[in-house]
């Protein structure tokens, strides 16, 4: 009697990417503690300037272990800086912090965590471990990329933040050495290389440009919100010059008599 081959069973994989080359997890840990190391040194520079913008030791410690999203706490400290209503303030960092939430959508997909684990992960959620999560090819190394960026970053943040704090009078006028601008600058070098096509490149050039003309006239967080609306109008821009250049090259192809 002839052997019989069964048929192939296709079950459901561990990753929801398909199929991906392994990327060892050594290499994946490298790039984790290359970001938060690069990222986590820069809460020295939150720690100075939510000093010098007059919040106390414990108001500044609580802003990075609560809050723990750089750009929100720069936000906040800065309109007290110049004077803003605290409830202003606040408004405008949350603002700037809905975006974590969108990154959340993405990433509770791709990282599939036990659901008892899922309130503790969401304190990581943020720009760098969503950059370093994002372009993992498995499940497995997105879960790697995810913790040890989140468990470096937020333990330097904090510490840096302390000692910003505490060493904030011993360099003077805060302003003048500029370092509010630490972790974006560091983010930005994170994001650029990341850019590889003319579409992410436009699109990332729109969103800079929506931020810069509209941050003298909408209140701190509100431009960067409204710079998540180059993406569909890029992709919508592209797709009516995808369908004209169809039409084009349809009218160009003789065809029978309509």
């Amino acid at each position: 009697m002839a052997e019989q081959t069964a048929p192939p069973q296709h079950t459901a994989g561990p990753d929801v990417r398909g199929p991906a080359e392994e990327k060892p997890d050594a290499a994946v840990v490298r790039d984790a503690l290359g970001v938060g190391i690069a990222v986590g040194l820069s809460g020295f520079a939150f720690g100075v300037t939510s000093a010098g913008s007059g919040l106390t030791l414990l108001q500044t410690c609580a802003l990075s272990l609560l809050v723990f999203t750089g750009a929100s706490q720069f936000a906040l400290v800065g309109a007290l800086a110049a004077g803003g209503n605290p409830y202003t303030a606040a408004a405008g960092a949350f603002f700037l912090g809905i975006r974590n939430a969108f990154y959340g959508l993405r990433l509770s997909q791709l990282l599939s965590l036990p659901r008892v684990l899922r309130p503790l992960a969401a304190q990581w959620v943020i720009d760098e471990t969503t950059a370093v999560t994002l372009p993992q090819p498995t499940r497995r190394a997105a879960r790697i990329g995810f913790t040890v960026t989140g468990l470096t970053l937020y333990t330097l943040w904090n510490l840096t933040t302390l000692i910003g704090a505490l060493g904030a009078e011993a360099l003077g006028d805060t302003d003048a050495w500029g370092l509010d601008a630490a972790s974006p600058a560091v983010f930005l070098a994170l994001l650029a290389p990341m850019l590889k096509s003319t579409t992410e490149r436009v699109t990332a050039g729109l969103a800079v440009l929506l931020v810069l003309g509209l941050l003298p006239v909408l209140p701190a967080g509100a431009p960067v919100l409204v710079s998540a609306l180059a993406a569909p109008v890029v992709l919508f821009l592209k797709g009516r010059r995808g369908t004209a250049d169809e039409i084009a090259a349809e009218d160009m192809t003789p065809g029978e008599g309509r």
